[in-house]
């Protein structure tokens, strides 16, 4: 996992690597506004009772590749559950936020909840990756063979893509951006205009973005357990109450966060 932070929005980070294999690789320079990483995950298990992974959205769009299809999915609303039976293996290209944009050519929000065809700039490229992947190729010759057909459809700088990415970064860095309100008057853009730059390059609103990081955040403390006093948890986060964060974490994660807490104190 070169020069990346730990990944967030794993709820069962503790599956044992026996089972379940996960890598991550940053991509050259020319590839890094475009792309956030490279990931790989492996399983091989067939046990009657086999693993359950669960991840949490994020505002990014992925190019998957596995069972011999390479496709896109656009950035979905809820959370994603995959059984980790049988044996598999899955290459995927994580997009930086907003990053998809100028390969897509038309707004990202088009395939909010959709899993789509590679636009036509990758799709030529593609069948070299599928076979890569069939022959269980290393994870850093899947790597490196995806920079060389992505390379040659780099797209023309977009000084609005770069500026919506500088908005999504101040977004995770200052947690007291808690809103639409918040973040209109940190970046002295008119709501309607960052409405129309996030429904375009990243796909979801500029609230639904916050909300997904806040918690998030809310995750990571819980599973580094500092998270004792949801109230002043809560608030901290930008929800009215306990109440409200509890609903919110609820209807993402499919448990309470005391649910989820004991749940991990069980692995």
């Amino acid at each position: 996992m070169t020069n990346l932070s730990p990944p967030r929005g794993v709820l069962r980070p503790a599956i044992p690597e026996a089972a379940f294999q996960h890598e991550r690789q940053a991509p050259c320079a020319a590839l890094a506004p475009f792309i956030e990483h490279f990931w790989y995950v492996a399983w091989d298990d067939s046990d009657a009772e086999p693993p359950v992974q669960t991840t949490l959205p994020h505002p990014n769009v992925h190019l998957v590749i596995e069972q011999g299809e390479a496709k896109i999915y656009g950035i979905q609303s809820g959370r994603f559950t995959r059984v980790l039976q049988g044996r598999q293996r899955v290459f995927g290209i994580k997009f930086q936020a907003g990053g998809f944009y100028p390969l897509l050519g038309q707004p990202v929000s088009a395939i909010h909840n959709r899993i789509c065809a590679l636009p036509s700039a990758l799709a030529g490229g593609s069948a070299m990756l599928v076979a890569a992947v069939r022959e269980e190729q290393a994870f850093a010759s899947l790597c490196t063979l995806a920079e060389q057909v992505l390379i040659p459809h780099l797209p023309a700088p977009d000084p609005a893509m770069l500026q919506v990415q500088a908005i999504l970064r101040d977004i995770i860095s200052q947690p007291a951006l808690r809103s639409v309100d918040d973040l209109q008057l940190h970046c002295g853009i008119h709501k309607r205009t960052l409405q129309r730059l996030f429904q375009q390059y990243v796909g979801v609103s500029p609230k639904w973005v916050i909300q997904r990081y806040r918690l998030h955040e809310a995750i990571a403390r819980i599973q580094a357990g500092d998270s004792k006093d949801w109230a002043a948890l809560a608030l901290e986060l930008g929800y009215f109450d306990q109440a409200h964060f509890v609903r919110a974490f609820r209807v993402l994660t499919g448990m309470t966060p005391v649910a989820y807490q004991q749940s991990l104190r069980q692995e």
